[in-house]
């Protein structure tokens, strides 16, 4: 297992090495040289023929403007940038990376665990009570497929504040996942478990918490790692749709600002961010997970 695990890591590096390798060379200049107009122009001159609607760089080769898009090298220097001063704050449109992360994980968590409160115990009464399942089941159905984002419109005119309805939003794509698995789980507990429970007339709550609760808790944890993965996912969309703060904001701001490098460091760091949460989740079913 060491030796297959060891195998993977230089698998995995090589790939790395190959792609960082593919995206300098794709990223290099071809040696194309520029518009014989604009070869003697400064960049504030250029960008002021371009609002006259005279562009001088329409005669330059089209590599040129193929290495725009930012070298390896350039993503470096960008990440080193973001992260010497990651909770740097000034002004609205100038924070930190680390300073919208925080931001951002804190709508996720707020959503998530009131989307818990909610989805945990209303889950064990619906896997309970099979008249709890049938009334309940038309509207978690309908309500289920509906995209999270569709909700925005309507939080931010009730609630009148974009922050709380981003954190709503979260609560809304993270409940149906950890309902659904819940009521699955607590449903799917072995009858005679609870037969025998019932022999030795053990009190309901002691049942719930004693024999449903661990028989369930990987299938609950499972939901629950799922519901982590989508708030974690819409998170970014809705902070593009509300602005103010947040990992979303900052991609979107970058974006308006052309900072190619910024926004690839705000995927990656999405993506890593992500990949911990999922790994968090992980250990947490694997310590409740039982062999039948």
């Amino acid at each position: 297992m060491r030796s297959l695990n060891l195998r993977a890591a230089l698998l995995s590096l090589a790939l790395l090495v190959l792609l960082l390798a593919v995206w300098q060379v794709a990223t290099l200049p071809s040696g194309g040289s520029p518009a014989p107009a604009a070869a003697s122009m400064t960049a504030e001159e250029i960008e002021y023929a371009k609002l006259l609607g005279k562009d001088p760089t329409a005669g330059a080769a089209p590599a040129a403007a193929r290495s725009g898009f930012p070298t390896p090298a350039q993503m470096a220097a960008a990440a080193w940038a973001q992260l010497a001063s990651p909770f740097h704050d000034h002004g609205p449109n100038d924070k930190g990376i680390g300073l919208q992360l925080a931001h951002s994980l804190g709508r996720v968590a707020l959503g998530y665990l009131f989307a818990a409160a909610v989805a945990v115990p209303l889950g064990f009464a619906i896997g309970m009570s099979p008249l709890l399942y049938r009334a309940l089941d038309p509207f978690i159905q309908i309500l289920k497929p509906i995209s999270p984002l569709a909700w925005m419109p309507l939080a931010l005119y009730t609630i009148k504040d974009s922050s709380i309805s981003g954190i709503f939003v979260i609560f809304i794509c993270s409940v149906w996942p950890m309902l659904i698995n819940t009521a699955f789980g607590v449903a799917g507990v072995r009858r005679e478990w609870l037969n025998v429970a019932r022999t030795l007339e053990v009190r309901p709550m002691r049942r719930a918490l004693e024999v449903i609760l661990p028989a369930a808790a990987p299938t609950i944890l499972t939901g629950m790692r799922i519901s982590m993965g989508i708030a974690w996912l819409v998170i970014v969309a809705a902070e593009m749709l509300v602005g103010g703060t947040g990992i979303g904001y900052f991609v979107w701001n970058e974006w308006n600002n052309l900072s190619l490098p910024n926004v690839i460091f705000a995927i990656l760091v999405i993506g890593v961010v992500g990949m911990l949460l999922d790994l968090m989740f992980a250990r947490l079913q694997k310590a409740v997970t039982y062999a039948d």
